[in-house]
């Protein structure tokens, strides 16, 4: 089965990862939904979020701007204020982005509003409306909070949770339980990949989803504990957070004998930026997954 002819594609992450996907696959038009991590802390998106109490609005924006077909409007989306300016540290798609969700009933309202705006065919969702950050509980028993702690963790802690009371945009649980094929990855493991599947109700709907799941590795191991995972390890971490194996294939250059799952290798890296991935080498393994996971309907 070729993947034009899927019904709905969901992919979940967060940061370039999930937006190399996205542009990988933006000819699916509206059959193809990102579901976006919100808890990022950092930067410009940090400063907006400890100001303001809203969430995460970085890793959005960046999905937008790899959607556009505009080169300028990428570029505005991404553009950051300097130190001559009050807006210091601040990023306009950030501001934009909060300022449509101030004049709309919802989050998810301002996204598909600028997505209208600049023509972007997918659909992008949160994967919550609600403000929450990553907590990490370490093998001692200590909680650390916020992803900028997380990231310097020295050894993987023994699970992620989120703070505060979260519930999933419901959108997102009905795409993905709609899908035929659920795209993980690639990005930072515990603070792009995970933050969603932290969600009950996406955790729920994973659970359950007739979907395939497709696991997309790193080309480069990432800095931090999550690096030094082997892919087995990082597999069984999913499992165990969702208390299910719910990944079907995996895609990376990695082979792996405790790893009991189909993997396809030969995935190439971007000429500009080695640790992306090659949209077009991308595309051809996403195909030969969804020719090997799923079946052509009768």
């Amino acid at each position: 089965m070729q993947l034009h002819s899927l019904r709905r594609i969901t992919a979940i992450g967060g940061g370039h990862g999930l937006g190399r996907v996205l542009s990988t696959l933006s000819f699916m038009k509206h059959k193809l939904v990102g579901i976006v991590a919100t808890t990022d802390n950092g930067g410009a998106t940090g400063l907006l979020r400890e100001s303001q109490h809203c969430i995460a609005w970085g890793d959005i924006r960046n999905c937008l701007s790899q959607l556009v077909e505009q080169p300028l409007a990428a570029e505005v989306l991404n553009y950051r204020f300097d130190c001559t300016s009050s807006l210091h540290g601040h990023n306009f798609g950030n501001l934009l982005l909060y300022t449509l969700d101030q004049l709309s009933a919802r989050p998810l309202d301002g996204i598909q509003l600028l997505s209208r705006l600049l023509n972007v065919d997918n659909r992008i969702l949160p994967m919550s409306e609600c403000p929450t950050d990553l907590i990490a509980t370490t093998n001692d028993g200590i909680q650390c909070h916020g992803e900028i702690r997380i990231d310097k963790l020295p050894v993987m802690p023994r699970k992620l949770s989120l703070s505060g009371s979260v519930t999933a945009t419901p959108e997102a649980i009905r795409h993905i339980r709609s899908s035929q094929l659920i795209l993980l990855g690639p990005g930072s493991f515990m603070t792009s990949v995970m933050p969603p599947l932290l969600i009950n109700g996406v955790r729920d709907a994973l659970r359950t989803t007739q979907a395939k799941v497709v696991f997309i590795d790193n080309l480069v191991d990432e800095n931090g504990p999550a690096g030094k995972l082997s892919l087995a390890e990082k597999v069984g971490f999913i499992e165990k957070q969702l208390g299910k194996q719910v990944i079907d294939l995996v895609l990376s250059n990695k082979q792996e004998k405790d790893l009991k799952l189909p993997v396809i290798g030969g995935l190439q890296s971007d000429e500009d930026v080695y640790y992306r991935h090659n949209t077009s080498n991308l595309l051809a393994k996403l195909e030969e997954a969804a020719k090997q996971l799923l079946v052509e309907s009768a």
